[in-house]
């Protein structure tokens, strides 16, 4: 049905996706904060990386770290002044950060302006996207189970408690803040090699919602839950596209369902590795009530 050419560019788009929401996954479903101006660290670190590797010729890796550097130095003047904010607040404030980068972006000609910029070096590639994925989602998961990890966990279940306990909480969420702008970059550096052009309008509203549903649909709290999120999200509507102007209705459609029916997320907090020791305790189990019969019965003999 489908040729590898044109599933490799959707596996592309799956890693370009996978790495926003891992970022997001750290904010939103570790540290408990919602945001929905990701999309303005994702145009950030695509037009600096841009820039960077068509103007300055600077190589690809260095250029996409320039680009996380830019995320996070700007993540951390932002939430400087709004994280202190509680709950919904921080989230119109957010809102507002990514509509305003891209509104700069829109006007300023140095980056093409509402044009965007064409000619940008087509670098990304399948290989090069899967190993990013593969040391981004490891270095999440190191992260998650150190100590700083479980102090952000501790955030967002009582962030009152993890304060009376001795924990930074405006310092862990400016980290977990700062590593989510990065980790969006990232993805937004490896959109821009992929595609060879940028435009501002690629990073609206509707971009930051996009990925936050993925978060949620995957599982809040839940790193391989991202993982599945961002792979049936992104795959769905190729496989609706059959049913031209109908498949965003039935993609958004599914999406409502499954939020419905399982409001926690398909993985519900829990990681691969937790259903498979789940898996295979079942499976001692059962084999285990198969043999007690036999050994009583051979216990009994031998007595």
């Amino acid at each position: 049905m489908f040729n590898w050419f044109y599933i490799e560019g959707i596996l592309i788009l799956v890693g370009v996706n996978l790495m926003v929401v891992l970022g997001l996954s750290l904010l939103t479903g570790f540290t408990g904060l919602f945001s929905f101006g990701h999309a303005g660290f994702m145009a950030i670190g695509a037009y600096v990386s841009a820039v960077c590797t068509l103007y300055y010729h600077i190589p690809f890796v260095p250029a996409m770290v320039l680009g996380a550097a830019a995320s996070m130095v700007m993540a951390l003047i932002i939430g400087y002044f709004t994280l202190g904010l509680k709950g919904d607040y921080f989230c119109i404030a957010t809102l507002g950060f990514g509509e305003s980068v891209r509104l700069i972006f829109d006007n300023l000609d140095f980056f093409g302006g509402a044009r965007g910029i064409s000619s940008i070096p087509m670098i990304t590639t399948f290989e090069l996207t899967l190993v990013i994925c593969i040391l981004a989602v490891a270095a999440l998961t190191l992260l998650m189970h150190s100590r700083h990890g479980r102090n952000m966990i501790a955030i967002r279940e009582e962030e009152l408690a993890s304060q009376a306990i001795g924990i930074h909480v405006f310092r862990y969420k400016m980290i977990s803040f700062a590593i989510s702008a990065a980790y969006a970059a990232v993805g937004g550096a490896l959109y821009a090699h992929y595609l060879g052009y940028l435009q501002p309008l690629m990073f609206q509203l509707t971009k930051s919602t996009e990925m936050t549903i993925m978060v949620i649909f995957g599982g809040l709290g839940s790193i391989g839950g991202s993982v599945i999120g961002a792979v049936l999200l992104t795959f769905l509507p190729e496989l609706l596209r059959s049913f031209a102007n109908w498949r965003l209705v039935f993609y958004g459609a599914a999406v409502v369902l499954i939020m419905i029916s399982r409001p926690q997320g398909l993985m519900g907090g829990m990681e691969l590795t937790d259903l498979w020791r789940k898996f295979r305790a079942g499976g001692r189990k059962r084999r285990g009530t198969d043999v007690l019969p036999d050994e009583k019965k051979e216990g009994g003999d031998a007595a």
